[in-house]
């Protein structure tokens, strides 16, 4: 049963870099329902690379900072396609060689910059591609679990992410006036992915996160996926303007009693809960 009824429609997927990016996994579980994925990629260098991991399938290059290559690649996807009924936006960068410094020392051009690859390239990319985006098409960021959280291993990059979250809203109702189709978010938790590994002291929050978590293991990549898949679908059709949290939990769990009394108390151990009467 084709459950997704993704069979046979066409995706575009900016932001495959390597085995362990978000994008990459999405596009398995759009390919093993059935889906035909086009691929875009920053440059020829990661193009290069990421052909032998997926083999023979189509992949363009477009570095999102420039309107010229945004505008280019649109030419290149329209004279091979009439369709796309997707789009996923896997995009999202920082500037941390200097360092992880205090909110207010973020400095003004790597703010900019990140706030220019990792939001407004959906609004860039959602505006060149309106054209030959399906009337119901479906166009899926990746965001995160939660933007208020302060966490000092993710510096300036949450802001930024509130900033993509609220974008969904307007693009949705933009895109209302002479379409139906959706923009919606899936929002993990911490991830083990390559870019999350540069960030310093990220590693330190991601394993923190397991023991927040219910469960006591991270999210997986291909969780994730699999709701961006589903919110690429026509099954998810009522879903619009929304962001999907994916975190197994973590966010009910803050103050569990064992990691409260490790904190507190480390030197001891918890008394065992009571038994269910």
């Amino acid at each position: 049963m084709d459950f997704l009824q993704l069979a046979g429609k066409k995706i575009l997927v900016f932001g495959v870099a390597n085995r362990k990016s978000v994008a990459y996994h999405v596009a398995r579980v759009l390919t093993d329902a059935g889906a035909v994925c086009v691929y875009v990629v920053q440059n020829d260098a990661v193009l290069a690379s990421v052909a032998k991991l997926l083999g023979d399938v189509e992949i363009h290059t477009c570095d999102v900072e420039r309107e010229d290559e945004i505008a280019r690649l649109r030419e290149e996807i329209g004279s091979r396609h009439d369709r796309l009924y997707g789009l996923v936006h896997s995009l999202a960068f920082a500037d941390y060689s200097s360092g992880m410094k205090p909110f207010h020392e973020t400095p003004k051009q790597a703010f900019l910059q990140a706030v220019d690859i990792s939001c407004y390239s959906l609004v860039a990319i959602s505006r060149a591609f309106a054209d030959l985006l399906d009337p119901d098409a479906s166009v899926v960021t990746i965001s995160i679990s939660t933007t208020t959280m302060a966490s000092e291993s993710y510096g300036y990059m949450a802001p930024i992410k509130a900033a993509l979250d609220s974008s969904l809203a307007f693009l949705a109702k933009s895109f209302s006036r002479f379409s139906r189709i959706r923009f919606n978010a899936v929002a993990p938790g911490l991830l083990k992915t390559s870019a999350s590994a540069g960030i310093p002291g990220y590693v330190d929050a991601y394993l923190y996160a397991e023991q927040v978590i219910p469960r006591k293991q991270s999210v997986r990549t291909e969780e994730a996926a699999h709701v961006a898949a589903f919110l690429l679908s026509p099954r998810s059709s009522g879903i619009n303007a929304q962001r999907i949290v994916v975190d197994a939990g973590m966010a009910i769990n803050y103050f569990d009693r064992d990691l409260v009394h490790r904190a507190l108390r480390p030197d001891t151990l918890p008394e065992p809960p009571n038994p269910a009467s």
